[in-house]
């Protein structure tokens, strides 16, 4: 175990990383047509080919799912991982055509200080090509791919993962990129609303503060406009589900965002969960490993969230936002 989303057999992630632009892509790459579903829970998502996610759609495996930056301009990401698949004969037969089933999600990281003045086209099609063909079971974190433009409300956010074996036995991961109206830390010290689900001292090992301080009136919020942020992820287990069952763990996976940040799933968030399961291992009963599954994935997203500010480092560019280690040391 890596304590990556890679530790669930049947997938790989890319990372495509471009510091000036201060933006990237991140794809998760299945090994196998995969069973996948979703559920968006902020006010302002940008999202590409998730009405066929629907569990009474036709369509019943993807090929791969792409976080990106760059907002609406993102969403080409997805074309150059389409690119890259049908270059490896990779997609459904439709005649003579190959078409890969590629769902994605993108996150607001336009006004960060990084160079965005590309010209006619966004390179977020070249962004996601070079993620696809980069896609390994090891994967940079912090600022790096989806995560690279990333913030939250008081530091600079990024690219997380985490892992762990359900107790029902099956192995569930979380990737994701945290760009969160809200923030990660409670308290001045550096700790993490998800203390209680830590592993292994992966984001400090603080635990949460004592005594636990008083919430604000006010919560703390970017004063950015609507639809400007987002926390995007993709939670994963090589269970054998159904759309239907992966809907619910996109449902239930939400919880890990609300372990994680606050606020979140405000108007100004586009918050977004993917949801794929593998297929290499049976559900012993339908309801209570669903379930059991489910609660892995809560706690595994909350860790990756931790994880995705804890690896971060600030971007090369001046005024924008300190990272976690620059202020509290550590790591």
């Amino acid at each position: 175990m890596q304590n990556l989303i890679t530790d669930v057999a049947g997938l790989k992630v890319g990372n495509a990383t471009d510091l000036a632009l201060a933006s990237g892509v991140t794809v998760v790459v299945f090994d196998a047509p995969t069973v996948a579903s979703v559920d968006v829970r902020g006010g302002g998502p940008g999202t590409r080919e998730t009405d066929l996610l629907a569990p009474d759609e036709t369509v019943g495996a993807i090929h791969a799912i792409t976080l990106s930056g760059g907002s609406a301009f993102g969403l080409d990401a997805a074309a150059g991982v389409m690119a890259a698949l049908a270059e490896r004969g990779i997609g459904f037969e439709v005649g003579t055509a190959r078409v890969p089933i590629v769902p994605g999600a993108v996150l607001f990281d336009l006004i960060n200080g990084g160079d965005k003045d590309w010209g006619r086209f966004p390179p977020y099609r070249d962004l996601g090509y070079a993620a696809a063909n980069a896609a390994a079971r090891d994967f940079a974190l912090g600022t790096a791919g989806a995560g690279t433009g990333a913030t939250t409300v008081d530091l600079k956010g990024g690219l997380g993962s985490a892992s762990m074996v359900a107790a029902s036995g099956h192995t569930v991961g979380a990737l994701v990129a945290v760009n969160a109206c809200g923030g990660v830390n409670l308290g001045d010290k550096g700790h993490f609303w998800a203390a209680p689900f830590e592993q292994a001292e992966e984001f400090g090992g603080l635990g949460l503060p004592h005594p636990l301080p008083r919430l604000p009136e006010r919560p703390p919020l970017k004063g950015l406009p609507p639809g400007a942020n987002t926390t995007i992820a993709v939670v994963a287990t090589d269970a054998i589900l159904t759309k239907a069952q992966c809907k619910r763990l996109a449902v239930m996976a939400h919880d890990g965002y609300a372990h994680a940040i606050w606020p979140v799933h405000t108007p100004l968030d586009g918050d977004t969960i993917f949801a794929a399961a593998t297929g290499h291992k049976p559900l012993a009963d339908p309801v209570f490993d669903l379930a059991l599954i489910g609660d892995a994935v809560v706690r595994t997203l909350a860790r990756a969230c931790a994880r995705a500010v804890y690896e971060a480092t600030a971007l090369p560019q001046s005024g924008t936002l300190p990272a976690w280690r620059a202020l509290h040391g550590r790591g």
